[in-house]
């Protein structure tokens, strides 16, 4: 959910939800008190107005009281004079605060009120309705009964009850409501509150150790949140931004550690060719080439020596240019019969001169057509046969460039019967510098680019390389290239 979403939401819930509470809690609230009010008040019914309008209650006290005394009035009145039933009812009146005053030809007969009421009896003003309020230092509030003696005398009977006794259970009731408010509003403001809350901080705390982590060069944590907010979007960045981040650090790790080993193998292979040179040039500089075959010998050892150092720094520059993409090539439509052709003459010569075996098998139809660098594309050939030679077994060398057809492309094939390459240091020997035995291959001489700029040389063609072997049967290093296709349009 998003984040501004979520926010609404907690908004939303803060302002309706309690509302809502509110509402079914007064009205349970209600139906418990106005339950609670008849029973204490004797209330022959009670509504949620008298739960605000204390007058409204007041009206409602001692209903069933009132009505006896009414009914006692009116069927026998003389009854009203028996000081007895007037205390047993005064009694009754007590237990809600209330009590009993009778008149009989306007004078008071009986009261049953307290001694501190504060009311002037005698003067009490006769209503000439049911109920009122009469005023004093506390006001009360009065029922009155008006009827009529058997002799002729009027009677009064007059039910008193203190408004304060009905204010302070109301005052009661409205605490109540009011704290039952304040709590509602808190736990659910607090309960959506708290839960955005931590929507927000934990991954925002993700994001801090993150930071500090990174900060301290550590990437191995992770920042992963199950929040499809704008924060989860930003946790999700963060994550691929440090998956990015390692990957380059860890490849840029490797590339230095490969530059070290690049840079101790070829100071290795140089120094090899230095030391036989210094050697030879100390000879000739001692007299120990004292006849002229020696002295041909030794030069042409220093040529070669030279030589080889020359191809090994041209194999370094030629590697520097392709490793900063800064190589140019000369894309040309090649014939690929003719193309190989040329290729495999020269090769072969080399080859009979070694006493290795050579063959070559040409499948694909005459007029194919390829797109590649010539002179790049013969460096790849050559690349790969010189591996191929350089580590052929003791036995007879054979080494043979099969060429494959294929629907859109033409696959180049070259085997040797040289020694094998293990099946785990099989998927490394592009890498550069890689050598699959260097205490015993160095003493072969070279950089250990030449299956690497293969790779990086076919590639740029839009092919691929790969090898495949058996230890001591041989090897077989395989590319593809794209056919030339020419592109017809119709008018």
């Amino acid at each position: 959910m998003r984040l501004a979403t979520r926010m609404k939401l907690t908004y939303g819930t803060v302002f309706i939800v309690p509302l809502i509470l509110m509402f079914v809690t007064f009205w349970g609230m209600g139906q418990i008190e106005m339950r609670a009010l008849r029973q204490k008040f004797d209330m022959e019914e009670a509504s949620v107005e008298m739960l605000v309008n204390p007058y409204k209650m007041l009206d409602k006290i001692s209903s069933s009281i009132v009505d006896e005394l009414r009914n006692t009035a009116e069927n026998s009145p003389e009854k009203l004079m028996d000081t007895a039933y007037l205390e047993q009812m005064n009694q009754r009146l007590e237990a809600y605060s209330s009590f009993l005053v009778l008149r009989r030809g306007g004078e008071v007969y009986y009261s049953g009120g307290p001694g501190d009421t504060g009311l002037e009896l005698s003067n009490l003003e006769l209503f000439t309705v049911d109920s009122g309020f009469v005023s004093g230092e506390e006001p009360y509030h009065l029922k009155q009964i008006d009827f009529g003696f058997s002799d002729g005398s009027e009677g009064v009977v007059q039910i008193l009850t203190p408004v304060e006794s009905v204010v302070h259970q109301v005052e009661n009731m409205i605490v109540k409501a009011f704290v039952l408010a304040l709590i509602i509003l808190v736990a659910v403001s607090g309960t959506a509150f708290f839960g955005l809350y931590q929507s927000i901080v934990q991954p925002l705390e993700k994001l801090k150790r993150a930071a500090v982590n990174i900060k301290e060069g550590n990437l191995d944590f992770n920042v992963i949140t199950d929040t499809e907010d704008e924060i989860g979007e930003v946790c999700t960045a963060f994550e691929e931004m440090r998956i990015k981040l390692k990957a380059q650090i860890d490849l840029s790790m490797q590339y230095e550690k490969d530059n070290k080993e690049l840079i101790s193998n070829i100071s290795h292979d140089l120094k090899t060719p230095i030391t036989a040179i210094k050697g030879y040039v100390e000879g000739i500089r001692d007299g120990v080439a004292d006849t002229p075959e020696k002295m041909d010998k030794y030069i042409r050892t220093i040529y070669n020596k030279a030589t080889d150092m020359d191809k090994l720094i041209d194999e370094l520059f030629l590697y520097s240019k392709l490793d900063s993409n800064s190589m140019n090539y000369s894309f040309a439509k090649l014939n690929l019969k003719d193309y190989f052709e040329d290729c495999v003459d020269e090769i072969s010569l080399d080859l009979e001169s070694r006493g290795i075996a050579f063959s070559y098998n040409n499948y694909v139809p005459e007029g194919t057509m390829i797109i590649a660098d010539p002179e790049q594309l013969k460096r790849v050939i050559n690349n790969i046969v010189g591996n191929s030679v350089k580590y052929m077994g003791t036995e007879p060398g054979r080494i043979g460039i099969f060429i494959k057809d294929e629907p859109e492309f033409i696959q180049i094939e070259i085997q040797d019967n040289g020694r094998g390459i293990a099946k785990n240091e099989l998927p490394r020997i592009f890498e550069r510098c890689y050598r699959t035995d260097a205490s015993r291959n160095s003493s072969k001489g070279g950089s250990g680019l030449g299956l690497s700029i293969a790779k990086k040389i076919i590639e740029e063609h839009g092919g691929k390389i790969w090898a495949n072997s058996v230890e001591g049967q041989g090897t077989t290093i395989s590319f593809v290239l794209r056919k030339y296709k020419e592109c017809v349009t119709y008018e």
